[in-house]
């Protein structure tokens, strides 16, 4: 898998209240793009943080049905990634890459 593919899988970091209180039990929270598998993350993050991942749980979030300008809207479906790091390892999302 080439490394301009890593960029592909990992759309962003969620910074969300509940993402935060995820950290104390070393998760870190990431938007990743809609096809992509749970190995597919795990060697995105291993090799763009060079970190070692434990874990990944995946979540999609439906988008909801809002109202703009009087017509009715979808919002698109965000996919997460829910990632365990291994002990001694971190991620500071608030520096980017």
């Amino acid at each position: 898998m080439s490394d301009l593919r890593h960029y592909d899988v990992i759309v962003s970091p969620a910074i969300t209240e509940k993402s935060t209180m995820a950290s104390e039990q070393n998760q870190v929270v990431f938007n990743v793009a809609r096809k992509a598998t749970k190995p597919e993350i795990k060697a995105a993050i291993e090799a763009l943080f060079s970190v070692k991942v434990t874990g990944v749980n995946t979540l999609v979030r439906k988008g909801k049905v809002k109202r703009f300008r009087g017509t009715m809207g979808r919002q698109s479906d965000v996919k997460k990634a829910i990632v365990t790091l291994a002990d001694g390892h971190s991620i500071d999302v608030a520096t980017g890459l």
